[in-house]
């Protein structure tokens, strides 16, 4: 037989108590690695069908999210009504035992609810919490309500995102609650580690906007420096030339990064100009973002006279990187994805086959593992709570008054 392997995270227990995108997509890197992750939920009622809002976003199978089953798989649900003192109790129990807990509530309320982490960790001193929120746990707008759009804004990324003459758009996903996210695991593991030294757990705050904004590059100090706003640009990026988006004979477009000094030169000897291949003022890039338009032109005059294929066939012989702009439908059926396990397929509650992402990072001696579909909600509930050391006929009297 063979044995299993270990998860670098095994042995870790997390209690998440966020919702929507950034605690619960948090969370799901620490159950793909092997960590025991405990969700809590609220319970159904009268007038809500209870559990964390995503369970219903998007597109549904069966009244199920399709997202669902990517960002809480591997995860235990347990539902308690935090507005109860027995339901906060529940958390309390298992924050005894816990290594972290993740919260994504405004900043305040697990204060209120006497959860934060200063009444946690009396008892449990080596309790890391991971806090996300709008604008984190200070600051003159730290009580405000602050969603990723937000975060986005304030943040530095909406306003370089677009065209000159058009208004700022967003990209078509929740990119800053993602980033929150990896900011809070990254936070989460430096904890740890401190944590193995010293024997003491700490505060992890991340902030949406200030986890945009540490993305954010130069943008900075070249307006301290120069007084310079970076401005949207539409396909290109600024001052790093040539890196575009270019027109094909298939109606298509392809992406080409030449920045590179000498890749630059390949690639104009491909696109036969040789004559900005070996033109000595566009030798390194600070010359050549002087004449970005001129480049930018004579790349474009060569792609639109073929197809992506042809294009991408060129580009690579010349070693020049460049890339077809993926769909859904490329990204499920291209042989780089699937060799490297990012398509799986899982299999709903009702048998049907699902493609989901595979998982991110790779790691050679201790793989992250898709394991267990998205819980039902409340599915463990009772073998939670019972292994806290609350009886069958409490959990029963808990049922009833609506508690979980």
């Amino acid at each position: 037989m063979t044995q299993a392997r270990a998860q670098a995270l095994q042995g870790l227990k997390v209690v998440e108590l966020g919702q929507l995108i950034a605690g619960p997509f948090a969370g799901k890197f620490f159950a793909e690695f092997g960590a025991e992750v405990i969700k809590i939920e609220p319970p159904a009622t009268a007038t809500s069908n209870g559990g964390d809002p995503l369970r219903s976003w998007r597109k549904l199978h069966q009244g199920t999210s399709l997202w669902w089953y990517v960002q809480n798989r591997n995860k235990k649900s347990v539902t308690a009504d935090l507005r109860s003192e027995e339901g906060r109790d529940v958390v309390r129990r298992l924050a005894l035992e816990a290594d972290v807990v993740i919260e994504n509530f405004r900043a305040g309320t697990m204060e209120k609810w006497g959860l934060d982490h200063a009444s946690l960790v009396a008892q449990n001193p080596g309790l890391i919490m991971l806090r996300l929120s709008g604008f984190g746990q200070s600051g003159p707008m730290k009580d405000l309500a602050g969603f990723g759009i937000v975060g986005e804004s304030m943040g530095g990324l909406r306003y370089i995102t677009g065209f000159p003459d058009r208004p700022p758009v967003r990209p078509n996903l929740s990119i800053g609650d993602g980033l929150a996210a990896l900011h809070g695991v990254i936070g989460v593991m430096m904890a740890l580690q401190h944590r193995a030294r010293t024997g003491r757990g700490q505060v992890v705050d991340v902030a949406l906007y200030e986890a945009v904004f540490n993305m954010m590059e130069s943008l900075v100090p070249e307006f301290d420096r120069y007084g310079v706003i970076r401005e949207r640009t539409g396909t290109n990026l600024t001052g790093i030339v040539p890196s575009n988006t270019y027109p094909t004979a298939d109606g298509t477009h392809v992406v080409i990064g030449g920045n590179g000094d000498s890749i630059f030169k390949r690639l104009m000897a491909a696109v036969g100009r040789a004559d900005l291949a070996n033109d000595p003022a566009l030798a390194d890039n600070a010359g050549r973002a002087t004449r970005a338009d001129e480049i930018d032109a004579a790349i474009g005059a060569w792609t639109v006279q073929h197809s992506a294929d042809e294009v991408l066939r060129v580009m690579g012989a010349a070693q020049v990187p460049s890339g077809k702009i993926y769909t859904a439908a490329d990204i499920v059926s291209d042989a780089q994805f699937i060799a490297r396990e990012m398509i799986k397929t899982i299999e709903l509650p009702d048998g049907t086959p699902l493609k989901v992402p595979g998982i991110v990072p790779k790691l050679s001696e201790t793989p992250g593992d898709l394991g267990q579909l998205s819980p039902a909600l409340g599915a463990h509930t009772e073998e939670v709570l019972r292994g806290i050391g609350i009886t069958d006929q409490q959990i029963a009297q808990m049922r009833e008054r609506g508690v979980i």
